[in-house]
């Protein structure tokens, strides 16, 4: 029997990462980064997401459904 070892936890996420996280097409991720919805920043001239990004946006869309 073998034990699961974790993960390390991701820092942060290319664009294809996010939309695959949350389930979207890379066109509504990269929509909703033009409109200001998710914060960017830029690593060696690629846009990144950061893990703390994409836990407030799933945080914000249950405060709001509750």
């Amino acid at each position: 029997m073998s034990l699961a070892v974790d993960e390390p936890q991701k820092r942060f996420y290319f664009v294809n990462e996010v939309a695959t996280e949350l389930r979207r097409s890379e066109a509504s991720i990269r929509w909703m980064i033009h409109t200001g919805q998710i914060k960017t920043g830029k690593i060696g001239g690629r846009i990144v997401v950061a893990a703390a990004e994409i836990d407030r946006l799933i945080s914000e869309a249950f405060a709001e459904a509750g």
